[in-house]
Order: structure tokens, then sequence, then C-alpha cells
């Protein structure tokens, strides 16, 4: 038995709001349950012969509706803001090339390039070190070579500088 025109209308006018209602419980946003809703109004329309049970009618197109949503929602492309990609994806590169400077330098370079990168100024090195500001110097200038050396990809030229710094402080 098909719904007539009459029938259908008068369900339409009590269940259109009660399927905008139920896609809303379902978290479908307002817009889209309206939307969604009129899809599957209109669907169970053409396909009212299908419908066994007049009165089941609100509950077949609140089926109909939240499958059509969910067809809607796979078909449509990810849309994510631009501040999720900068947010999200945003790396601190130069941290990264600093850690791999920092753990290709001798222990003792290391521990001097950190001191300096966290703002200890020569005099507090010196001081913790029981040497003399000069010498801090000196040895913050080789390390800083040593760690240039390793940038510029000259590996060999590090090692020398490497060397000369342990016969210097073998001295």
């Amino acid at each position: 038995m098909e719904l007539t025109r009459e029938a259908f209308g008068a369900a339409y006018e009590r269940g259109f709001n009660l399927t905008v209602r139920f896609l809303m419980s379902r978290g479908v946003p307002g817009d889209e349950a309206r939307e969604s809703a009129q899809a599957a109004w209109a669907r169970g329309w053409e396909r009212r012969a299908q419908l066994h049970e007049e009165g089941s009618i609100v509950h077949w197109i609140n089926t109909i509706a939240l499958n059509l949503y969910r067809s809607a929602l796979r078909k449509k492309p990810l849309e994510l803001s631009p501040e999720y990609w900068t947010e999200k994806i945003e790396m601190n590169l130069a941290a990264l090339d600093v850690a791999r400077i920092l753990d290709a330098c001798r222990p003792r370079d290391r521990r001097l390039l950190q001191a300096h990168i966290l703002g200890v100024t020569d005099r507090e090195l010196a001081t913790r070190e029981e040497v003399t500001t000069t010498s801090i110097r000196l040895r913050m200038l080789r390390a800083r070579r040593a760690a240039s050396a390793f940038v510029r990809g000259k590996p060999k030229r590090m090692r020398l500088l490497q060397a000369q710094v342990a016969a210097a402080e073998a001295a």
C-alpha cells in the first residue's frame, strides 16, 4: 500500500522537525541536519512504495537521513584550518640542528656551548671551572670552530681541531 500525497504531507509536517532533532542528537550541526532531513524526506517521497507501515514513517525517514549524512560526510574532503597545519606540523628544526651539532662535539665543548646557549656568562663559567675568563673565551672559540667545522662537513678538520684542543688542555 503506497502512501497518498496527503498522508505523506501530514507525516512530513509532523516529522520534519523530529528528523532534524534526531540528527542533531547524533552530533550533526544544525544547518547540515536541516539539509539532511530535507534530502531524506525527498528520498522518502521518491521511495514511498517501499514503506510497509505508515506508522513507522518517521523512523524510516530518520534512518534515511542518518545514512545520507554519513554518506555525505565520507565523501566530504577533510578540511583543516591553516592554524591546524602551522600548530601541529611546525617543528623547531634549529633545535634539531643544534642537538645534532652538540652531539658531534666533545663532552667538554658540549658543556661550554650548552652553557653559552643557556646564557651563562664567561665570568660565571670561569668561576665554575676555576680558570680565567680568557681561558674560557679561548675554549669557547675552539669549541665554536670545531662545531663550525662539523657544520661545514669537514670532520677531518674537526678531528684536527679536537686534537689541538686536547693537546692544549693537556699542557
